[in-house]
């Protein structure tokens, strides 16, 4: 008997319970699709009142079905649910897809009704797709548990996992007119057992799928989905439309980090970690999802544009530009080569215009002399219709050229009614084809992406040395819920080897002039309030403090100036520190996902933070490779190797910083906030100025 997944793609036996001699119901549907999908194994219909379907005798009972049944559909009213499912336990069925609606989507009487099934089916030792969804497919076995209109897919190489049924109906639809099928597809419905990081593997395991596909509207349990996905991706290429980028209901906080950690900075931060290629769109996911089907990894991203029109060459120059990638300098050998097959008119440096007059074999022999150049990682061809033969000549020449090509090729095949055909040509050869230049440019962006993340080194987060877990714990262990004390979240920090600046309290002028001769000077003062938390907004920060009698004077100033604008608030006096000098100043600062955990900011710092928006996340813990990527995805990164007058600060104490705010907050689900800015970056060294700690139960 195969295990319980497996069942879902490759049952010796399926049965449909609830189907129906109706054409208007979905047991019609699913019945229907059974049949026509060419399964080879068994197919029962279980129907209480009996009857013929397709030819097909409907058993009353499930008890009737004889073996083999591994796979059950069940597509009954959702209060008969339940009893089916624990049916099928009783019948030894391993597998069920819960094809009826009316359950957690209508409420709490259906989540009830949901949470029923769940029990029924982990009683039964059963494992169970959906309910409310549309089943799932596999074209190459072939089956078809669903009941979209017919006909089935075009067997493919890309997989689809859809927490949406309706995006699994339009998508199949649409794809037959793009020219692409599908391996297997899956509707993942509620999720009420199984979810998207349960089918990945399964999905990946499939000989036929080159590529997978996801709609998501959530993950159910972050950190196993980044466990998993890490995995699944090292072997086949993974695409997510993640929806929901700008939710409303996005938590609030008082912290810079807190408030630039959008909703959706944790999905990023996640797929960056793991590998996983986010598109903005359904299209720009299939675009991109067929050139990794289909095309083999380029070295580098160095692009040649081969095209008979000027306009988009230049369209095409821009777009590669905008997604990262580069026109290559064509050698000179090549440039020669193509001054001999073409017009005097034409243009022979990158973008290649070959001129309106460029016939099928010019772009044949134009394409195999920049595949051969080897300052060429990929090329780009446009191809709008020629004005003296048909598109499709074009099309069979340049399929010639390319043909076992180590290089990728993508084409922007312009038009619509006169390049059907020539469509049609280069999506039977396996060369992706898009409407405008665009789109092909950043289809090639993804194959680029894709070899850049295969060469990093696989994920490893050696833990930062030195660092005292017992004393971060005796800290937190004692500390409330809230903002901790200033001195409080620098020993913390000191717990994990974070260079801290030293921060001295004075509860009044006197007290803070005596403190300032043992600090030295020049002097930075700050409001000590826990219901302050942006001091500068009151006047309560001061710099540059040169004397003793300074510092008296400005904390009278200071204390009588902020108990005016903020009356209500408890102030506990001042805080003395002793400036650092020159540098760079960058933030630095962690909170803590719901779903993924600890999620690390860097970028620049200072009052402008939130104005600037310079700031990158990545998921904790952190390698030094994942530090430095996280880093360098800002300007205020890309500053600490030198910029102009600008001299290089120490960026491996940054690195350094990094990791260990990450463990620390990764280690501590306590942590809720920590965010340290500025932190300032010298020559050599670095030192936290002002850190900010909030802690809360992790369970609230």
């Amino acid at each position: 008997m195969p295990n319980k997944f497996e069942a879902f793609f490759n049952p010796q036996g399926v049965v449909v319970l609830g189907a129906s001699t109706h054409a208007e119901k979905l047991g019609y549907g699913v019945a229907r699709n059974l049949v026509q999908s060419r399964y080879r194994g068994m197919i029962y219909f279980v129907n209480p009142k009996g009857g013929v379907l397709f030819g097909r005798r409907m058993f009353t009972r499930l008890e009737e079905v004889p073996d083999p049944v591994d796979l059950a559909v069940i597509v009954v009213p959702s209060r008969a649910a339940p009893d089916a499912i624990r049916a099928c336990g009783k019948r030894g069925i391993q597998a069920a897809v819960l094809i009826s609606s009316g359950f957690r989507e209508v409420g709490p009487s259906g989540a009830a009704l949901e949470a029923e099934c769940v029990q029924a089916a982990r009683e039964a030792d059963l494992r169970l797709l959906g309910p409310n969804c549309i089943g799932l497919l596999d074209t190459h076995l072939p089956l078809d548990t669903t009941f979209l209109p017919p006909p089935m897919p075009r067997r493919g190489d890309v997989a689809f996992i859809s927490h949406s049924g309706a995006t699994c109906a339009a998508v199949v639809d649409w794809a037959r007119e793009q020219g692409f099928g599908f391996s297997r597809l899956v509707s993942l419905g509620n999720q009420a057992d199984i979810n998207e990081t349960d089918m990945l593997p399964v999905v990946a395991d499939d000989p036929y799928t080159r590529v997978l596909t996801c709609y998501l509207e959530g993950i159910s349990d972050g950190w196993r989905f980044v466990e998993v996905a890490a995995q699944v991706v090292r072997k086949k290429p993974v695409l997510a439309l993640k929806v929901g980028r700008f939710a409303s209901g996005q938590r609030a906080a008082a912290s810079h980090t807190g408030a630039l950690a959008g909703s959706d900075a944790a999905f990023d931060a996640a797929f960056e970690k793991t590998g996983v290629i986010r598109a903005d769109t359904i299209e720009a996911l299939f675009d991109w999802a067929r050139a990794l089907a289909w095309q083999p990894l380029p070295d580098g991203p160095r692009v040649a544009v081969l095209t008979n029109a000027g306009g988009p060459g230049v369209i095409a120059a821009d777009a590669l530009e905008m997604e990262g990638l580069q026109l290559a300098a064509l050698a000179p050998q090549t440039e020669a080569a193509l001054r001999d097959l073409l017009p005097p008119a034409a243009s022979v440096h990158n973008p290649v215009d070959m001129l309106a007059s460029a016939t099928a074999a010019q772009y044949a022999e134009g394409l195999r002399l920049l595949l051969a150049d080897e300052n060429v990682d990929s090329v780009l061809i446009i191809l709008p219709p020629p004005p003296m033969y048909p598109a499709e000549e074009a099309a069979d020449a340049l399929i010639e050229a390319a043909q076992d090509s180590r290089k990728p090729v993508v084409v922007a095949l312009m038009g619509s009614t006169l390049i059907k055909k020539a469509a049609e040509r280069f999506q039977a050869a396996m060369i992706p084809e898009y409407p405008f230049p665009e789109r092909a440019a950043g289809a090639l962006a993804r194959l680029w992406e894709r070899a850049q993340f295969l060469a990093r080194p696989q994920f490893s987060a050696q833990e930062p040395d030195g660092i005292d877990r017992a004393a971060a714990r005796r800290i937190l262990s004692s500390a409330a819920d809230g903002w901790l004390p200033p001195e409080t979240a620098l020993d913390l920090l000191q717990t994990y080897r974070i260079p801290v600046h030293p921060l001295k309290l004075a509860q009044t002028p006197d007290e803070a002039a005596a403190l300032s001769e043992t600090l030295g000077f020049p002097l930075a003062m700050k409001v000590a309030s826990p219901d302050i938390p942006h001091k500068s907004d009151v006047g309560g920060v001061l710099l540059g403090l040169q004397s003793a009698e300074d510092v008296r004077s400005a904390c009278a100033r200071m204390l009588a100036r902020v108990q005016r604008a903020r009356p209500e608030a408890r102030i506990e006096g001042v805080h003395l520190q002793r400036m650092v000098t020159g540098g760079q100043e960058v933030i630095v600062g962690a909170l803590r996902d719901p779903q993924f955990g600890a999620l690390v900011m860097f970028g620049s710092g200072g009052v402008d933070v939130e104005g600037l928006k310079d700031v990158a996340f990545a998921l904790a813990p952190l390698s030094d490779d994942e530090a430095g990527r996280l880093a360098d995805a800002t300007w205020a990164g890309r500053k600490l190797y030198g910029y102009r007058s600008l001299p290089p600060a120490d960026r491996a104490a940054v690195m350094d910083v990094l990791r260990r705010l990450g463990q620390l907050a990764h280690d501590f689900p306590r942590i809720a906030e920590i965010e340290i800015n500025p932190l300032t970056v010298l020559a050599q060294g670095v030192a936290a100025v002002d850190v900010r700690v909030r802690v809360d139960d992790p369970a609230v």
